[in-house]
Formats: structure tokens, sequence, C-alpha cells
């Protein structure tokens, strides 16, 4: 069986990293290996779930779920370490300034370098990957589409030699719709609708993959439109004002909806949860999950 690897992206706020969660815990109860990525300097979940810490290497938090916090020079340590061997050399190499200003500046390495990560078990190049499924909470769409672009950069600027060669092999894990799924977060509003349809275009244009749109925070309201009209009728009460603002809420929400389906070939629900507790709410979420 192919490792499977779940990217989900979306715009700040929406609500990615609790749809991450959800996705990474479902997939863990069906019996799979699933390691949560979280891309960047600082972690959501450390604060999120209340752990003591969270780090490169990947750390049980659930049966059959462990979460790691992966940066592009983490990433890249990990690679040099790899070729040559010996960490304390690979750990010299790093410590350089020049090295580390070059890190730092070079576009795109970092990207690329989280990327050679995340689909080294595919492409079986690298330290063991022991996960059947990665779920990587990846950054927001803006900066998503720079990481995805990354490998074509790197193949174009170099076209001959390793890093040539391993960025076309990264992009061919990326372009393989039996590995790589893609699920944009956004709620039903239209900025982040925006984002997220930009983003689909680009995925689909770029690398002939179809992302799954998962519409966060849906207002699930099984009150009958007579019973709102009634009750806005009283527009003196609070009862009144309030039914008002829904009923305008669930119109906006319909709009948007209709507008997503036109874009979009598979859409998720996930409704709005008024939960505090944090893994409650993401139980709930993963119901909602197909």
């Amino acid at each position: 069986m192919k490792q499977e690897i779940h990217f989900v992206t979306g715009k700040g706020g929406v609500g990615k990293s609790v749809v991450a969660a959800a996705l990474a815990l479902k997939l863990s109860r069906q019996g799979k290996k699933v390691l949560l990525v979280e891309l960047g300097d600082q972690s959501f979940f450390k604060d999120f779930f209340e752990l003591a810490d969270v780090t490169f290497q990947p750390q049980l938090i659930k049966p059959n779920l462990s979460l790691a916090l992966w940066t592009g020079e983490s990433c890249l340590r990990e690679y040099a370490q790899y070729l040559v061997k010996v960490e304390s050399l690979a750990k010299l190499f790093f410590d350089n300034a020049v090295m580390r200003a070059f890190i730092n500046i070079a576009p795109g390495l970092p990207e690329l370098a989280m990327l050679g990560k995340i689909t080294s078990g595919p492409r079986k190049y690298g330290p063991p990957m022991p996960f059947d499924c990665l779920v990587v909470d990846a950054f927001a769409t803006g900066h998503f589409k720079a990481l995805m672009e990354a490998p074509a950069g790197m193949a174009q600027a170099v076209q001959i030699g390793p890093m040539g060669e391993q960025s076309r092999s990264i992009i061919r894990v990326l372009t393989d719709p039996e590995v790589s799924k893609y699920h944009i977060v956004s709620l039903p509003e239209e900025l982040p609708l925006k984002e997220s349809t930009e983003l689909s275009e680009m995925l689909q244009k770029e690398f002939s993959v179809e992302p799954t749109l998962v519409m966060n925070k849906v207002l699930d309201v099984n009150v009958p439109r007579a019973s709102l009209q009634n009750a806005e009728s009283l527009t003196t009460s609070d009862l009144g004002l309030f039914a008002q603002y829904l009923e305008q809420q669930l119109d906006r929400q319909s709009q948007m909806m209709d507008q997503a389906k036109t874009k979009f070939k598979k859409i998720l629900k996930v409704p709005l949860f008024f939960e505090t507790n944090p893994w409650t709410l993401v139980e709930k979420a993963v119901e909602k999950l197909p």
C-alpha cells in the first residue's frame, strides 16, 4: 500500500489546523499509522492540546497518531546528515554563518527541503518514514502556493545533477493522485472562498489535481424559514432582531455554497461547533468527515 499524503491549507483563520487534526484522527481510527505534521517555526497544537513540546521527531499523542513540527532548516539538517552520515559534520555545515545566510535567502530552498521530507516515503529516499499516512497542516494559501512551486522552480534552475532529479521526483509524488490529496479549508464567506478558488485553479493548472473544498463553520440551523419570519415580525424584541440576523446569514451562506459548487467537484461541510474543549471539538469534526 502506498503511503498517502494529505495536504490541508486555507486562508488564515478558517480553522484549517482543527480540520487537519480531525482528518488525522479519523485516519488513525481506521487502523492506519498517521503522522500529523505542522510546518513552520511555531506549533499551534502545542498550546491547543496543552502539550509539553512539539519537535522535529514524531511523538505519539493518540493511538496510531503522532505529531511533529518541521521547519525548512530542520529538514535540511536531516537531509545533510543523511548524505554525509556523520552528525558532527552536518552540524558544522549548518553552524557556519555563511551557510545559514544562504539558507535564509536562497529562493524556495526551505520549502523544497520540507517537501523533500514530506515526500521522502513514497520516493524511498532519506531516513525511514514508518507511517501509512501523513497529514500536513500546511501554510496558509499564499505561502502554500510558494511551497508547491518550489520544486518546479528548482528543477528549472538546476536541470542536471542530484538537486534537479530530487526536485523532479518530488513533483512526481505531488502529482500522483493515489498518493497526494489536497484539502482546502474555507468559510462560507466571500474572501476565504475567493482565495480557495484561486488556489484550486492553480493546483489544477500546474499539478492536474482536484482539491477537496472543506467548508468549515457552516451554520446548521434546523429552523423553518416561516418560523424565522414570524419571529422577525417582532422587530422590537431581541428575538426578532436575532431572527433577522440569522436569516441574513443563512441567505449569504447559501449564496456562497452555490458559488462553491460551480468551482469545486467535491465539497465537505463541517458545522460551526460551540465547543471549547480541543479534543471534543476535533472529535465532533471527525464525525463530519467521510
